[in-house]
């Protein structure tokens, strides 16, 4: 044996796996040249709060937020160049994410915060009340 590692034939390299993972999970229903947005969500006091990572760009310019059918669509791009006297190196991309809002959602008054690289996005979801009602029954 010589001590050296044997690459296996089909095995990916340490740069393909982080690609890999960072453009997203093979199968995943995201448009071509697009990248994923990283985001946590919950429910809590009637409300829907979704967050999401967007560092380094500008919400007023590069974010748009939709809301159709029940589906909460979030689509931001990103253009950054960095410049040095020797060289100069830029990244960009479009990112989107897409997630069902819960049933009684009112997406239509959802509203959008941005701080720190963050976006936060706030959706009224009030509590179904179920009306009781008494049926008589009738003789017949």
């Amino acid at each position: 044996m010589s001590g050296m590692i044997e690459r296996l034939p089909l095995w990916p390299t340490l740069p393909d796996l982080f690609g890999w993972v960072e453009g997203g999970l093979p199968g995943a229903h995201m448009a071509v040249g697009t990248h994923g947005i990283r985001i946590e969500e919950h429910l809590a006091d009637e409300t829907y709060v979704l967050r999401a990572e967007l560092p380094g760009i500008d919400p007023a310019q590069d974010v748009e937020i939709t809301v159709t059918e029940g589906v909460l669509t979030l689509r931001a791009e990103r253009g950054e160049e960095t410049k040095e006297k020797q060289r100069t190196e830029f990244r960009y991309g479009t990112f989107t994410r897409s997630v069902r809002l819960p049933a009684g959602a009112k997406g239509e008054e959802a509203t959008a915060e941005y701080k720190d690289g963050v976006l936060t996005i706030t959706v009224p979801v009030p509590e179904a009340k179920a009306d009781t009602r008494t049926i008589p029954v009738r003789r017949g």
